[in-house]
């Protein structure tokens, strides 16, 4: 930090005229070792963290906002960054250089750089503590994820699960040093795998209460306070760079355009979603009164009988998949084969370069003729030390300035069988290994000149579009025919099974669209407060939010409740988890292109990657769709794919 903040002052105090060149190239190229630092360092403390990173992180996230705000509340800096921006027409420059010195402005005022003095003092002690509160809250849900661990004493209990699956449950308690025990670990969203096998109901309901009253209940690790305090000071520092609230100010940024097309977008699809979830409630009812049951469906019945309706309307149960999905067919023959196919890349493993944890898999990636592309990290096992959730992030961002390439990783939270035993994946987690390579082409892809472009440097509702349009590869036939392979005899998914899979994604839509739409309610109820609306009672504002905007549903929770809403309080999606949903209009649009222009052929990928993965953020994002679909996006093929026309 020191030495950017050297470099930062010779540009501000340079005695010539500011010039595209010696102000902005200049900050381009400013700060380069603290950028690999922070990378590496960030990325460890989500992926394989210790005691001794979180104290660093708790200690550094304060110094780090501090950091960026000497560099944008330094107003010698921002009067040369104006000037050289007051005379961009005259100036002659290229597409990317313009777009570039229209970002830097509009950067630095976002930052605050038109404050009064006394302002900037404020937001810089507003962005201090902000910085460690959402540092504070990611420690305590981690934590807490792995405190409130499921022990089991009676094997009996957990009826349902496969051998495999109770051989987890054996390692994860050896590991916890509770021998002779089961130990069922929770994953950071609040339905729980295991709930969609275990028939002891009881067992169904302390897993699923003690997932959705995480971080709330008391002690160590509840951060109720945490939130209402974040809130509030998201909202005052909203006020004070002159917007109504804080998801007005995130929402600038975004290609949705505004509070109110988010709201039109999550309200127009609310109702009919939670329609289809009471439709879907109802046949889960009857199947549990024709079992004798007596009792009523409740959150932790939903997934073990929802695959009963399933394997009843469409002759399917899950369990038939997963003997096909075993991890390195599906990464190998399925994720890669997919990328070689539509864009002519290659793959090849890297046994010599250290990696972070043993089970980390390296591959050097190799362009169309032949030369390095990339190197992509593959972590795709769970473990105590590494945050809920999938995700990809670069190590390298690639630059034209500086001649980087890119490094990215994928992660995602797969429980490691015991060792000899195979890896076989649900079809979510194959979607989701699909999902995130999208994101890893984006960096990879990345072929741009300045680093503020790079990758995924998009806005945060257009990040997820390439993710979520490289999943339509995981259901593509000659793409599931080939990773699809039984983990024993070899043989490929019979087109039975793959037709009944294919037919029954479509299923169990209403409750996957209102879980999802009610976090993304959620997270915009809690932004959309002024300062003086914000409450202290986190669950009873949850629970009105909910109410009012029509999915308190009981039998189907938010995805995420507030306190373990990780995109929301933890940084990166606040405001902006609907984005997941936007982007999916324009992934689902996307693929209709594709379908109607030849599915998985070469020409498709040149075009895709020349039009829109290359680009990262060096133009317009929705100019960059138009660009590649040849018009706006269109909300009709998601609606039908959801069932929500």
């Amino acid at each position: 930090m020191a030495e950017h903040l050297k470099e930062v002052e010779a540009i501000a105090s340079n005695p010539a005229p500011a010039t595209f060149e010696n102000t902005i190239i200049a900050l381009e190229k400013a700060g380069r070792l603290l950028e690999r630092v922070d990378l590496i360092f960030g990325n460890l403390a989500g992926a394989n963290t210790n005691p001794k990173i979180q104290e660093v992180e708790t200690a550094i996230a304060p110094k780090q906002a501090a950091h960026a705000d000497a560099i944008f509340l330094n107003a010698k800096l921002f009067a040369r960054v104006q000037a050289v921006y007051d005379q961009r027409d005259k100036l002659g420059l290229a597409a990317e250089s313009r777009y570039l010195l229209e970002r830097y402005e509009k950067d630095f005022v976002r930052a605050g750089a038109k404050l009064s003095d006394a302002d900037k003092e404020k937001l810089k002690k507003m962005n201090a503590e902000l910085a460690s509160l959402e540092t504070t809250f990611n420690q305590a849900v981690l934590k807490e994820k792995n405190a409130d661990s499921i022990i089991v004493t009676d094997r009996a209990q957990l009826a349902g699960m496969t051998d495999g699956e109770i051989a987890a449950t054996e390692a994860a308690a050896k590991a916890d040093h509770q021998e002779g025990k089961f130990v069922i670990r929770l994953l950071n969203t609040t339905t729980q795998p295991a709930l969609a096998n275990l028939k002891d109901r009881a067992l169904r309901q302390r897993i699923m209460e003690a997932s959705m009253t995480r971080n709330s209940h008391g002690g160590e690790f509840d951060d109720t306070a945490t939130i209402a305090r974040i809130a509030k000071l998201r909202a005052e520092r909203a006020v004070l760079l002159g917007y109504p609230n804080h998801a007005a100010y995130q929402l600038d940024e975004q290609t949705i355009g505004s509070v109110g097309a988010v709201n039109k977008l999550l309200a127009d699809s609310a109702a009919p979603a939670v329609a289809n979830a009471k439709k879907e409630g109802a046949e889960i009812q009857a199947v549990i009164d024709q079992e004798k049951g007596g009792f009523q469906l409740a959150a932790w019945d939903w997934d073990l009988y929802s695959e009963k309706v399933r394997k009843a309307k469409y002759n399917f149960d899950e369990s038939q998949l997963k003997p096909y999905f075993e991890v390195n067919h599906v990464l190998i023959d399925g994720v890669f084969f997919a990328a070689t196919q539509l864009y002519g890349i290659t793959f090849k493993e890297r046994h010599d370069l250290p990696v972070y944890q043993p089970d980390v898999r390296v591959f050097e990636v190799f362009d169309t003729d032949g030369k390095p592309l990339a190197l992509f990290l593959a972590d795709y096992y769970a473990r105590p030390s590494k945050r809920g959730g999938a995700w990809m992030n670069e190590y390298v961002r690639q630059s034209g300035l500086t001649g980087d390439l890119p490094v990215v990783a994928n992660h995602l939270n797969i429980p490691k069988p015991p060792a000899g035993q195979p890896t076989l994946l649900t079809s979510d987690e194959v979607r989701t290994a699909f999902h995130e390579f999208g994101h890893g082409l984006h960096g990879m892809f990345s072929h741009v000149k300045f680093p503020r472009f790079s990758g995924t440097s998009v806005p945060r509702d257009f990040v997820e579009f390439p993710s979520q349009f490289n999943e339509m590869w995981a259901v593509y036939p000659a793409v599931v025919k080939n990773f699809a392979k039984h983990y024993q005899t070899g043989e490929t998914i019979p087109q039975e099974l793959m037709d009944k899979m294919l037919a029954a994604n479509k299923f169990n839509q209403g409750f996957k669209t209102t879980e999802y739409l009610a976090a993304s309610l959620l997270d915009q109820a809690w932004h959309q407060l002024s300062p003086d609306q914000v409450p202290t009672d986190v669950l009873g504002f949850e629970k009105e939010a909910l109410k009012k905007a029509g999915v308190d549903y009981a039998p189907v929770p938010p995805r995420y409740r507030s306190p373990y809403f990780s995109h929301s309080f933890g940084g990166g999606y606040s405001a902006g988890y609907y984005s997941y949903f936007w982007s999916e209009v324009m992934a689902a649009d996307g693929e209709q292109w594709v379908l109607s222009h030849g599915g998985l052929t070469r020409a498709n990928g040149d075009h895709i990657r020349e039009t829109l993965l290359s680009r990262g953020g060096s133009g317009e994002a929705l100019g960059l769709y138009k660009e590649f679909s040849g018009h706006a996006p269109d909300v009709h093929p998601l609606l039908k794919r959801r069932g929500l026309e």
